[in-house]
């Protein structure tokens, strides 16, 4: 049988780029993932600028699978290699030895652990990013493997912001950085001296501007953790164990229901009509008071009663029809007796037997990212009940551990939710793995209460921000979007330090080294920051010194080789400042001072004398005037700062500074793509 032409003409797409990567000096990645990270991380590799001409990309799927997202093997410019193992011989086909990165970007840690080891096996110095959920099985990975290694998890990169948007709060973690703490707060919640930056400033017209320019009107900034509850903590607290409110009747009439099945509630309410109506009946023919007659029924009901030949045909009727009665009451009294204790076990194992709760949080879907969010917040008190189709998910242990009941059912049922008091919740977190379900769920909650908050977990970006738009549903979140940035930059072998999730957006905080002969050796610290891109927030100097931090930093002091400088970044500026802060090209040679692509360096001075830095080489830029007779501060004597320049002193613009102060005219460029996106997974 012929091979279909879709194959053919797959084949020879791969065999030409087996023929076009033959010598190619380009680095090349592999990656190995079929979910929306995968899709992320491969498509911020090609639109990549760092290096220069791009990377090579090679891809790893499964030979059919279904992407409940966007597709990887979809993107353009990339070699597809398909294989449903990852071991030594895929890895060999994927040209492995010598690649520069590899991504294992799975939802299976042990099976990334066993791709490592086979990776391994055929290159030693590849530089691997794991994707692992098991924070013990990660610590053993890094001392394991002898290639170098780094284990990242998605999920917990990605619970804060889902806390954050069910508490309708900022993002409540916090990372440390050197000596400091640093964390997310609104500014009002902030002392001025404590401010690092400005992250972003909301507004109904453009939205929201991330880095901007004006840091005193922003609405969210970066700030020093000085000892003071963040934000969310204080909200947390507000919020702590919302007390429950008993309802006596509603609880019994609940328990009324879950102790019987159907068919054995409607045949004892039958029975005790019937035995109902005969008491009055006999009540009435025998003349008796009410209590007479309930104490001649009951006898005749369960014990029997002597027959009496002299009574009316009428009473006789009557006593013979209660016997009978009595009879089929005492067996369905036992089986309503067996049946609730059996439901009633089961509720109580699938958590439907509960009592009714207020502000409390519901989480559905106990998978990687839901297990991550529940503990995060029983972390800041506040009560969580979790909804799971699967009796013990990945989670159960742990909710177990932390008393949170849990409720086996579909979330999509009314009385699913209803077990898990989602109309009297505070919020409601969907983070199951499948996005029909996680639609179906907020649709049937929102059927219960239309002003209740929804936190929605999309895989597909666009589809995501459709149903926002046509349901008005709530916040939707991506996990792939938000931790893309973080093993982008693990990938790269960029220092990213923390990812800060702004509304859809995601800053990542990374530390970038100047290298020597970069265009930023020599250069002013003013170069670096670039309103709604790069923003410098630390300066380690060469040589191990001290730390200096925002409140210390001049913007006139020069940057030399060896420094490290901390900024918070949108990811082309961060492409961008990598590019400024990487050595020179090979080949490259330094142009004589005056020729018009030369760039100003500075000149070796004696010990103690001041070193001067060119401005920053930016077409038509004013040179700031500087004070005269100022006094060097005792970081400016260490990091020597740049002299006033006569405004006459003409700046000649180098190619490659041209256009430094400008924003580029690409306003969707954080993390991986400015769009919302929502995740389904992102990690089960």
């Amino acid at each position: 049988m012929a091979e279909p032409w879709r194959d053919r003409a797959r084949r020879a797409v791969e065999w030409n780029w087996r023929l076009r990567s033959a010598g190619d000096p380009r680095p090349h990645y592999v990656i190995c993932g079929k979910d929306a990270l995968a899709y992320y991380v491969a498509r911020a590799m090609l639109e990549s600028e760092l290096p220069a001409g791009g990377a090579r990309v090679t891809v790893v799927v499964p030979e059919r699978y279904r992407s409940n997202g966007p597709d990887v093997a979809g993107l353009r410019g990339l070699r597809v290699v398909r294989s449903d193992r990852l071991d030594v011989a895929t890895f060999a086909a994927a040209g492995l030895a010598g690649a520069t990165g590899l991504a294992l970007l799975h939802q299976d840690d042990v099976g990334n652990l066993h791709a490592a080891l086979c990776a391994q096996a055929v290159d030693q110095r590849v530089r691997q990013v794991l994707r692992m959920f098991n924070g013990t099985l990660a610590d053993g990975v890094r001392k394991l493997l002898k290639a170098p290694v780094e284990v990242l998890s998605d999920a917990e990169m990605a619970a804060p912001a889902f806390v954050a948007a069910a508490l309708n709060e900022v993002d409540p973690s916090s990372f440390q950085h050197r000596d400091k703490t640093l964390r997310v707060a609104r500014r009002a919640d902030v002392r001025t001296q404590d401010v690092v930056c400005a992250l972003a400033h909301f507004t109904e017209a453009q939205g929201v501007e991330l880095l901007p320019a004006e840091q005193a009107g922003a609405d969210l900034v970066l700030a020093e953790a000085t000892g003071q509850p963040p934000g969310t903590e204080v909200a947390a607290r507000r919020l702590v164990r919302a007390r429950r409110r008993r309802r006596p009747v509603a609880v019994v009439m609940g328990a009324v229901r879950g102790f019987a099945t159907r068919k054995i509630g409607i045949a004892v309410m039958l029975v005790l009509a019937l035995i109902a109506v005969l008491g009055a009946l006999i009540s009435r023919a025998e003349d008796v008071s009410p209590l007479e007659a309930l104490y001649l029924t009951l006898v005749t009901t369960l014990s029997g009663a002597d027959p009496d030949t002299t009574k009316a045909a009428d009473a006789q009727i009557m006593q013979v029809v209660l016997n009978l009665a009595g009879l089929a009451l005492i067996p369905l009294i036992t089986a309503v007796v067996v049946d609730g204790i059996v439901n009633a076990r089961l509720a109580l194992h699938t958590g439907r037997l509960q009592p009714a709760r207020a502000g409390h949080v519901v989480v559905i879907g106990l998978g990687n990212v839901g297990t991550r969010v529940m503990a995060q917040l029983r972390e800041y008190d506040v009560e969580v009940v979790a909804i799971d189709k699967d009796p013990e998910p990945r989670g159960a242990t742990l909710a177990r551990q932390l008393e949170v009941p849990l409720v086996v059912g579909d979330a999509a049922l009314p009385e699913t939710l209803a077990a898990a008091s989602v109309a009297d919740c505070q919020a409601l977190v969907v983070a199951s793995t499948d996005d029909v379900a996680n639609l179906e769920a907020a649709l049937a909650a929102r059927d219960l209460r239309n002003d209740l908050r929804v936190v929605l977990r999309l895989f597909d970006g666009d589809f995501a921000e459709r149903v926002e738009e046509t349901f008005a549903l709530g916040v939707s979140r991506s996990v792939s979007y938000l931790a893309a940035p973080a093993f982008i930059g693990a990938l790269t072998e960029r220092a990213v330090i923390s990812t800060i999730p702004v509304d859809r957006h995601a800053l990542p905080v990374a530390e970038v080294p100047v290298a020597a002969g970069s265009e930023l050796d020599g250069r002013p610290l003013d170069m670096v920051n670039r309103d709604g891109q790069v923003r410098l927030i630390a300066r380690t100097p060469a040589g191990g010194a001290k730390t200096i931090w925002w409140k210390d930093l001049d913007p006139r002091q020069v940057i030399f080789a060896g420094d490290r400088l901390t900024v918070v970044a949108r990811r082309r500026g961060l492409d961008w400042l990598t590019r400024q802060c990487a050595p020179p090209a090979p080949g490259k040679v330094a142009m004589p001072h005056g020729h018009p692509g030369a760039v100003p360096r500075p000149v070796p001075a004696a010990p103690g004398a001041v070193r001067s830095a060119g401005p920053p080489s930016v077409p038509g830029e004013q040179v700031p005037p500087t004070d005269q007779g100022s006094t060097p501060s005792a970081s400016d004597a260490a990091h020597p700062v740049s002299p006033p320049r006569p405004p006459a002193v003409t700046v000649v613009p180098s190619p490659q500074g041209a256009g430094l102060g400008q924003r580029p005219a690409e306003p969707n460029d954080d993390g991986v793509r400015d769009e919302p996106d929502a995740s389904a997974a992102r990690s089960g």
